[in-house]
């Protein structure tokens, strides 16, 4: 099994159609994917027309009730369902969920201090941490030859929609179904030594040689984050992670390292 997550960099436009297509190659040869998309960009933009002012705490986002509610619309709303419509018209035949139909199970994250919050506890709101994956549920659609789509929210027991970053349900789902890899794809691709360099292209790097290259100062920026949010699915024992831009799912997958880059432990 393998599990594609989907920026929201890459849901509108040129790169959805290219990674529609992509995700069609990429199961040709009988591989089981599944798909977990966000859309942070979107909900941040539909939030401002709406006249509310994004709150970010070290890029993550708190989320009140309006917030959510903007999630709901942008993610698991028109985004699941034009990404749905595309891999359609690739012949991909997928389905479309919501974590919060009972395939995430999630409690509200308790309040906790993270790199910009100067040691202050902070409050994310309607933010969720990932108890469970309804494992039956993926093997059913898998087993009926579907392939699943799922936007980035969890559910309560109590019945309460929780807003989750679309990184960690990949993670977490990768390793409830023993994934053989996770791909994540963004529209700038893998890591550099200068984001504005192709040339620069880390082809495969292990986790330490990783956190040096963080440490060392060879990735910046932007770059970091992309390598930390590959950590976690590697050390719950998910086989790899292929960091790549649209287009290069398939090729990543077929000859790893030759695209993106090869994240490994």
């Amino acid at each position: 099994m393998i599990v594609v997550k989907l920026g929201g960099d890459v849901l509108s436009g040129a790169a959805l159609a290219a990674v529609a297509a992509d995700i069609g190659r990429a199961r040709a040869p009988g591989r089981r994917l599944i798909v977990v998309h966000g859309g942070g960009p979107q909900s941040t933009e539909l939030s401002r027309k709406l006249g509310i002012e994004p709150r970010l705490v070290g890029g993550r986002r708190i989320t009140d009730q309006a917030a959510l509610d903007v999630v709901k619309m942008v993610v698991a709303g028109r985004l699941n369902v034009d990404l749905v419509s595309a891999l359609r018209g690739a012949g991909v035949p997928a389905v479309g969920l919501s974590g919060s139909s009972g395939l995430v199970r999630a409690h509200r994250r308790p309040p906790r201090a993270v790199s910009g919050s100067d040691g202050a506890l902070v409050d994310f709101g309607l933010v969720g941490d990932v108890e469970g994956i309804d494992r039956a549920l993926l093997d059913a659609l898998d087993g009926a030859g579907a392939l699943p789509v799922v936007a980035c929210l969890g559910g309560s027991a109590a019945g309460e929609v929780l807003n989750i970053n679309a990184d960690v349900v990949a993670s977490q789902l990768a390793a409830a179904v023993g994934a053989g890899a996770l791909v994540a794809c963004t529209a700038v691709g893998g890591v550099r030594r200068d984001k504005d360099d192709p040339r620069t292209r880390l082809a495969r790097l292990t986790v330490a040689e990783a956190r040096a290259a963080i440490a060392a100062g060879t990735v910046q920026g932007g770059m970091i984050p992309k390598l930390e949010e590959a950590f976690a699915p590697l050390a719950a024992g998910v086989g790899a992670v292929h960091i790549v831009a649209p287009g290069e799912i398939a090729a990543s997958l077929a000859a790893p390292g030759t695209a993106g880059t090869l994240l490994v432990p």
